[in-house]
């Protein structure tokens, strides 16, 4: 049975318009002809709910909840492939990463998102503490106070203690300069996204 859309309304609509033109070259997403050439370059296309291309003509269509409700902007992995190849030159990945704010922000994250939304949340918190990443922290942060089962982690053991005997999962914090510059930056943009 085919699934039935529905239009959103005039202020939702609205805002996800205003945030999407804030991306520059954002008019070139009129242009799409809907080829599929940035489907088919998607290297994770099968973990979407809507192909890249899809996204477009949902978004076209005014069919912003479904969009903003898809798996689809958290299963991007950022390389471009789409962007790059894309004939009309639409910012593709760009608009992607606004849905990602949007869905956050419209209080809109699906259930099939909620585990790569708690990641970027949790990675954002290990930024916020300590400057930098710390790989140690965030897969305790993740796994053991995030919506996984902490059990998993138990499963990665040994790829960790490779991971820690060539050198590359440091068990001490790192150390960094300019934390609580870094922390004064994101609060400003906290509070200039509150105030939208």
């Amino acid at each position: 049975m085919p699934q039935t859309l529905t239009k959103a309304a005039p202020e939702l609509e609205e805002r996800v318009m205003k945030r999407l033109e804030e991306i520059p070259g954002s008019d070139h997403m009129k242009m799409c002809i809907q080829c599929g050439t940035c489907a088919g370059s998607c290297p994770v296309v099968e973990t979407m709910d809507y192909t890249p291309r899809e996204m477009i003509g949902l978004v076209k269509a005014g069919y912003l909840e479904e969009a903003l409700r898809s798996n689809s902007q958290w299963q991007c992995v950022s390389c471009y492939l789409c962007t790059v190849r894309c004939p009309a030159e639409i910012k593709i990945t760009e608009m992607l990463y606004a849905m990602k704010y949007l869905a956050v922000r419209e209080n809109m994250v699906s259930p099939a998102a909620q585990k790569p939304y708690q990641m970027m949340k949790k990675f954002n918190d290990v930024l916020r503490t300590f400057g930098r990443s710390w790989e140690m922290w965030f897969l305790i942060n993740y796994y053991v106070f995030g919506i996984v089962n902490p059990f998993a982690l138990l499963g990665m053991t040994g790829f960790a203690a490779n991971l820690f005997f060539k050198g590359r999962l440091p068990v001490l914090p790192p150390t960094q300069g300019g934390v609580d510059d870094l922390r004064k930056i994101l609060s400003s943009v906290e509070k200039s996204e509150v105030q939208e």
